[in-house]
């Protein structure tokens, strides 16, 4: 029989930890709750999770600051809960590099559908097979290993989450093509119906500092103001 697959639920509010335990055990996954960071670290050590649901309001420190401890030790994919529906906290989370950000109050139903929404680009995008080309284009100092799913800039090779390296490496594919929001969502995310332009635009933001801290001087993602980014078609060859 094959396992579940194991969700970890960080939330202090056992009221809605029992509810997400109860809709994801009924839906075939095997719920764990933990109401600290402290604790959701100490699971994590003991047992890797396929995905953690993350309340942003813990008794011992933000949601926020858990993901970053969090993702220096693992890339499992994370969905941010919270109390907030803010478009700033929103940015904030995806910014950071969550896969999908929910506010409460939230329909249990939708939150395991988005939970699997997310396991299944997590689980393609693992599965892509080794021997796939990589897509490297010659006009750009960019170059793409698609199978082991890596971009280097300038030589530099970069640290992307998934959504990063969707959006750059669509961007490289056509210097000079302008793309508009919904073109990238529709192109780098799975579901982008479920998702909004200021996802890209978030998104894009985190891309460019990532960029910048290789080739200061460069401004290889232009915006087209009312249509959208394109990736710089004049970069230098070397810095």
């Amino acid at each position: 029989m094959l396992a579940k697959p194991l969700i970890l639920i960080v939330e202090d509010e056992p009221g809605i930890a029992d509810t997400l335990a109860y809709a994801l055990g009924t839906e075939g996954f095997e719920p764990l709750c933990c109401a600290t960071g402290e604790a959701a670290l100490q699971s994590l050590a003991r047992r890797a999770p396929a995905l953690v649901i993350l309340d942003v309001g813990l008794p011992d420190l933000s949601g926020f600051e858990l993901f970053k401890l969090i993702r220096a030790r693992s890339d499992v994919p994370v969905v941010f809960l919270t109390a907030r529906s803010d478009e700033i906290d929103r940015v904030v989370g995806l910014e950071l590099g969550a896969d999908d950000y929910v506010a409460k109050p939230f329909s249990p139903r939708e939150l395991v559908a988005r939970v699997r929404g997310v396991l299944r680009r997590s689980t393609r995008a693992s599965a892509a097979p080794a021997s796939a080309p990589a897509v490297a284009p010659t006009t750009t100092p960019i170059e793409i290993d698609d199978s082991r799913r890596r971009i280097r800039f300038y030589g530099r090779l970069l640290d992307l989450s998934r959504y990063e390296y969707g959006l750059l490496r669509t961007l490289a594919a056509r210097p000079g093509h302008v793309y508009s929001r919904e073109a990238l969502l529709a192109q780098v995310w799975d579901d982008p119906g479920q998702s909004f332009d200021r996802t890209v635009d978030a998104h894009v933001k985190t891309l460019r500092a990532k960029l910048k801290a290789v080739a200061p001087a460069i401004q290889p993602i232009r915006t087209h103001r009312g249509s959208g980014y394109a990736l710089a078609d004049d970069l230098p060859a070397a810095l």
